[in-house]
């Protein structure tokens, strides 16, 4: 592990709202502020010094907010806007710059679904830097929001919305899948219906998990991935108990009753080759870990 140091800054937005101010700064705004006790919208990006490792796990790049006020667009409601992330290696005392692009849908704020929505399209970094004589670039691998990473962020109205964005320093051209959670105490009780097992690429390569199999250490806990199941570079997948959520991927066990012991256990991917790739454990299962939760790979 060693420590590198962040900042931010919002370079470009395509197509450009009204109102657009910022460029090339840690904080860009948008829009005719339509009344009420806010102003414009906005991005801004904070960053840190955090423990990272080439090749390793997840670590926060920096803190992305929303400032979400109702505001007139002139009819331009989907739009992306650029972040470059300078990254300062404390080793050699180098910034290195990573770019992103976010993607925007300001939602109309009345309906079912009135929270704008930020994404990302791409999560891969262009540029990529020589360590060790590998090339790693940056992955973007989710938004950390109140103890959750989620792919896509939903930013309610009339606030400003923030969470931490989490990434992986990742070797160029290879995919990088790991267990990355067991949700093992579901809310639905005597079939726990709702546990799952996430997973995540962590990689710069999308991966072919096809007949790749997820199981526990008990017959009849294992789940094979369809034909033609890709994990996108920095998607996370979820696979439930008995539960169906497109937003992860809609994959479930099928299973009328509990799969993940609330005791301890521990979860297995292996490939379509049955070579195991990842594994994960919890609970007494993990005491003889450095901690819980601790995945491996192979």
């Amino acid at each position: 592990m060693s420590k590198i140091t962040t900042s931010g800054t919002w370079t470009a937005i395509t197509p450009a709202p009204p109102g657009v101010s910022g460029l090339n700064t840690s904080h860009i705004s948008w829009g005719t502020p339509a009344g009420g006790a806010g102003g414009k919208s906005g991005y801004s990006f904070s960053g840190g010094t955090v423990e990272a490792e080439a090749g390793g796990p997840e670590a926060t790049l920096g803190t992305f907010t929303h400032q979400n006020f109702p505001i007139f667009g002139n009819g331009v409601d989907r739009f992306d806007v650029d972040l470059v992330v300078h990254i300062r290696f404390e080793e050699d005392d180098k910034d290195r710059d990573f770019s992103f692009r976010f993607h925007h849908f300001e939602t109309p704020n009345t309906g079912p679904s009135p929270d704008d929505e930020v994404d990302l399209p791409t999560r891969v970094s262009p540029e990529s830097v020589v360590i060790d004589g590998e090339s790693y670039a940056a992955v973007i691998t989710g938004f950390k929001r109140n103890g959750e990473i989620v792919n896509k962020f939903l930013s309610p109205e009339n606030g400003s919305n923030s969470a931490d964005i989490v990434a992986s320093l990742s070797r160029v051209g290879v995919p990088d899948v790991v267990i990355s959670d067991v949700h093992h105490k579901g809310g639905v009780k005597y079939t726990q219906a709702d546990e799952y097992v996430e997973i995540v690429n962590r990689g710069t390569a999308h991966a072919d998990i096809s007949g790749w199999h997820l199981y526990a250490d008990d017959p009849g806990q294992s789940f094979v991935f369809p034909p033609g199941t890709t994990l996108k570079a920095g998607q996370r997948i979820r696979v439930y108990t008995n539960e169906v959520h497109t937003e992860w991927g809609g994959y479930s066990y099928d299973s009328g009753r509990a799969i993940w012991n609330d005791k301890g256990d521990t979860a297995h991917l292996s490939d379509g080759n049955d070579e195991l790739v990842s594994d994960y454990s919890y609970g007494i299962e993990a005491e003889d870990d450095e901690g819980e939760g601790e995945d491996e790979t192979y």
